[in-house]
């Protein structure tokens, strides 16, 4: 195990900040036990941390930082069932190259993979398709080490209870250590990519997310077209793009482009309209078959920050025409594109798919770029749909609205005063979006 002192924590976005007391690396469940003892015993709380890439400062701390990345082996693959068990800090991209190594694959996956697990679900991270859940509903089993420094298997037979509500615990309920996911058989996907008006495609939202098993679409704010995407297992041999094709199309039109027009645009405001239809002009159509994971996530180079939110997935379409509504009206509208996805309903209690299938808004503004009035009013109206906010991107509620949002809320918070009973877990984050650990 190792150890850094009085170490400053920065997150993907550069947005949140803290000065732990102390910085952990644990390399074992027992590493970790010890320290969630020794912080009890100095009367210092305890957050555990992964790749840094939520917006919020659910990681933040001035007291222990547990930095979960070496806590990443395979521990178990079971051939029949297609579980594994892992450990909790393996970052996706580390996970998807391994379960293709065993001939599996995740069924699903959001658009970028450097998160851990760990942190993927316990906000609830999701990618898009009417018929899929969010990446904690692929959770069979996981080891938790609770505030009591006790260590305890979770599933549907063993601490069920515990098991039912924390697959998404956004870090409140303990240390989660190992991971036992479902997988599938490794499979390869065809994307078509498409830049389409978005009319059309929101009057027929419903038949849009039926056309693949994987749809979803970007539009910047006041432009009529989108890029739609659509993935669709398939039986064809993956022809991953060339070298140079994938630098041309992954790292300078997705990335060194979008950083140089995100720069203008901070730098010269009001050609703002001109570097967005340059910006349009530049995007084309364009098909690829590859193996899944990496048609579903692709690099980020570009730094932001991020508000997404759940709604009832017939609402999108009137939700979106608002959304562009309102960034058309600002000031300085944002050139960021907007993000259109959905997924499966669930039964995880703080999951924000809980009991409903959800359509999902997510609006990003650029670093260095103020995003308050922005996102404020898209909070304001996602609040019309009873939307609920991803617990890892920026939000403005507290738990005084949030719990009116979630019908299984208190049954949370039993488990909560039951594995955290001193509130070891606690930091300014849970304070605000779970409130106090009450009796």
């Amino acid at each position: 195990m190792t150890r850094r002192t009085s170490s400053k924590f920065t997150n993907w976005a550069g947005n949140q900040t803290c000065i732990p007391d102390h910085i952990k690396q644990p390399r074992t469940t027992e590493d970790v036990v010890q320290i969630v003892t020794d912080a009890a015993q100095r009367n210092s709380r305890v957050k555990a941390v992964g790749s840094g890439h939520s917006f919020t400062d659910t990681a933040c701390t001035d007291g222990t930082m547990i930095d979960l990345g070496s806590l990443d082996a395979l521990h178990h693959h079971d051939v029949a069932s297609r579980q594994v068990t892992v450990g909790a800090g393996i970052r996706l991209t580390a996970l998807n190259d391994r379960l293709d190594d065993l001939g599996l694959a995740l069924a699903n996956l959001g658009d970028i993979a450097v998160q851990t697990l760990a942190g993927a679900t316990a906000t609830a991270t999701h990618g898009t398709g009417t018929k899929l859940g969010n990446l904690s509903t692929m959770i069979t089993g996981f080891e938790l080490v609770t505030g009591t420094g006790d260590v305890i298997w979770c599933d549907r037979e063993e601490n069920s209870e515990i098991f039912t509500v924390g697959r998404v615990g956004i870090g409140a309920l303990g240390v989660i250590t190992k991971i036992r996911l479902q997988s599938v058989p490794a499979f390869t996907l065809r994307a078509e990519e498409r830049i389409t008006p978005r009319g059309p495609i929101m009057e027929d939202w419903q038949g849009f997310i039926d056309s693949a098993a994987h749809a979803e679409l970007f539009f910047i704010p006041g432009a009529r077209s989108c890029l739609t995407k659509r993935n669709n297992p398939t039986d064809e041999p993956p022809a991953p793009p060339s070298r140079l094709q994938y630098l041309v199309d992954k790292e300078l039109t997705e990335n060194l482009a979008v950083d140089v027009a995100m720069r203008l645009t901070r730098r010269f405001p009001s050609q703002r309209n001109r570097i967005a239809k340059t910006f349009m002009g530049a995007a084309s159509d364009r098909d690829v078959v590859d193996r899944s994971d990496r048609v579903f996530a692709s690099p980020r180079r570009v730094r932001f920050t991020e508000m997404e939110y759940g709604l009832p997935i017939d609402a999108v379409p009137e939700a979106v025409e608002r959304v562009n509504a309102f960034a058309t009206s600002l000031d300085n509208p944002p050139l960021f594109p907007v993000e259109v996805r959905c997924s499966a309903a669930d039964d995880i209690a703080l999951s924000t798919a809980y009991g409903r299938d959800s359509g999902w808004i997510a609006v990003h503004q650029y670093k260095g770029m103020p995003n308050g009035d922005y996102f404020r009013g898209v909070e304001a109206i996602m609040a019309d749909y009873e939307g609920r906010p991803h617990w890892g991107k920026l939000h403005f509620q507290s738990h005084h609205q949030l719990r009116r949002l979630y019908p299984e809320w208190d049954r949370f918070a039993a488990v909560r005063r039951q594995v955290d009973p001193n509130g070891l877990f606690r930091n300014a984050y849970l304070d605000r979006v779970l409130g106090p650990i009450t009796a």
